[in-house]
């Protein structure tokens, strides 16, 4: 095994020093999902000034798929076209994310 009193002197002389954050959430956001840590292992790695972060634990992989907030408008239209629920319209609404859509998935049914 390695000494880790010996590893952390070595490093001290190189001029690298590592702390553990106490962080609660780290989220990294892509264009089309985002990664959700929660409760993971940060360490701070500062080598001569220039800080790196090492993350370790367990993520979520979440779609950002972008929705459209319809107003009551555009629920009773789809409502009125396809003679469906208000539940029933504002399921179709959020599925095809679109009024026209949702009228046309609505009267295939």
């Amino acid at each position: 095994m390695f000494d880790q009193k010996k590893i952390a002197q070595a490093m001290k002389k190189m001029g690298i020093a590592q702390k553990e954050l106490p962080v609660k959430q780290v989220i990294f956001v892509m264009d089309d999902s985002k990664a959700v840590f929660d409760n993971p292992n940060v360490v701070e790695v500062d080598m001569s000034g220039q800080k790196t972060y090492q993350i370790t634990g367990e993520f979520v992989l979440e779609d950002l798929k972008s929705e459209i907030e319809f107003d009551q408008e555009d629920i009773e239209t789809v409502m009125q076209q396809t003679d469906v629920s208000l539940e029933e319209a504002q399921k179709a609404l959020k599925e095809e994310n679109d009024i026209a859509k949702a009228i046309l998935s609505l009267k295939k049914k």
